[in-house]
């Protein structure tokens, strides 16, 4: 009678327990919608200014009940980041292009949409160092190797006859940078904002360079897609696309600092100063001056086989 008791006991569970299985092999499928049905995408960033464009498409898509909706992913470090897009657990990302492009090279299906920036990467040094000349036998940072502040670096180097060989170069991440700079253990770092505006702004430092000084119109970061997402979502991922240029174009100087103050929590002369250097209008990536940043990654031994154009950027229309 007992043994009956339990069997009776055991069937009344069983309808639970066949939903709970079947709400989990809804799993994957929970990633891509919401629980209204709208497509999401979910998008890869670090807290920096370079990623403005981003996070104004989101609060649009938002405010619109667009169909598809952009559910940001937040990363510490570039290296989360890039593993985490190389792996597929997010759809797509606000990136540094050199790093998106070693990406593609190794096999993973993904396409840039357009730039994240323009302009917007100074060199900051101590006040020691009042000219290139005088970061010899310095330590001088850069976030990675695989970077346009890397590329920034030594264009700035050639300039003045300098190379590599001539500092001693470390890799540090953007948030330790400006502390690293006041403390004395480095000389000077170029990296993407705001963390160059955090030190000018409290005049810990100085700018030696701009980067339109040294490169105009330079390639930094970029807004990058899954392939396989954009291929299975193509109707989200072309309103994607589309309202990811008209977020850039919308981010006037009043646009910008709300969705700085909103997403990036720092302080207000800092955020002034940052979006003091930098643009988000017409951030399509021209096939021209994809090759200027080909030629420089091949010059400077960065990349020694940077993908195609017509492989490594999408070609739709804007």
């Amino acid at each position: 009678m007992l043994r009956m008791k339990k069997l009776k006991k055991l069937a009344g569970l069983l309808p639970a327990l066949l939903l709970a299985i079947a709400l989990a092999g809804c799993g994957s499928q929970s990633e891509e919608r919401d629980l209204t049905g709208k497509t999401v995408a979910k998008i890869g960033y670090l807290p920096i200014t370079h990623a403005l464009a981003v996070f104004e498409e989101t609060e649009m898509l938002e405010k619109a009940d667009s169909e598809v909706q952009i559910e940001l992913v937040k990363f510490s470090s570039w290296t989360d980041l890039t593993d985490a897009l190389s792996a597929g657990r997010i759809d797509g990302a606000s990136v540094l292009v050199e790093l998106a492009m070693n990406i593609f090279n190794n096999g993973v299906d993904i396409k840039t949409i357009g730039l994240g920036h323009k302009d917007g990467n100074v060199v900051v040094v101590s006040d020691e160092i009042e000219t290139v000349e005088d970061l010899k036998g310095k330590t001088f940072a850069i976030p990675s190797a695989q970077s346009s502040h890397n590329i920034l670096l030594q264009d700035m180097l050639a300039e003045a006859g300098m190379s590599l060989t001539d500092i001693s170069l470390v890799q540090l991440s953007p948030t330790e940078m400006p502390s690293s700079l006041v403390s004395g253990a480095i000389d000077g770092y170029c990296v993407a904002e705001p963390y160059g505006a955090q030190v000018i702004a409290k005049g810990l430092g100085h700018v030696l360079y701009s980067s339109e000084e040294l490169w105009e119109d330079s390639t930094c970061c970029a807004f990058v897609l899954s392939g396989s997402w954009m291929t299975e979502h193509a109707e989200a991922a072309e309103l994607l696309i589309e309202n990811y240029f008209t977020a850039g174009n919308a981010l006037d100087e009043e646009t910008a600092m709300n969705i700085a103050e909103t997403y990036l929590g720092q302080e207000q002369e800092t955020l002034e100063q940052s979006l003091a250097w930098i643009s988000f209008k017409n951030l399509a990536l021209s096939e021209e001056d994809y090759q200027v940043l080909c030629d420089k990654l091949l010059e400077y031994g960065i990349n020694e086989n940077p993908p195609s154009y017509d492989a490594f950027v999408y070609q739709g229309t804007y």
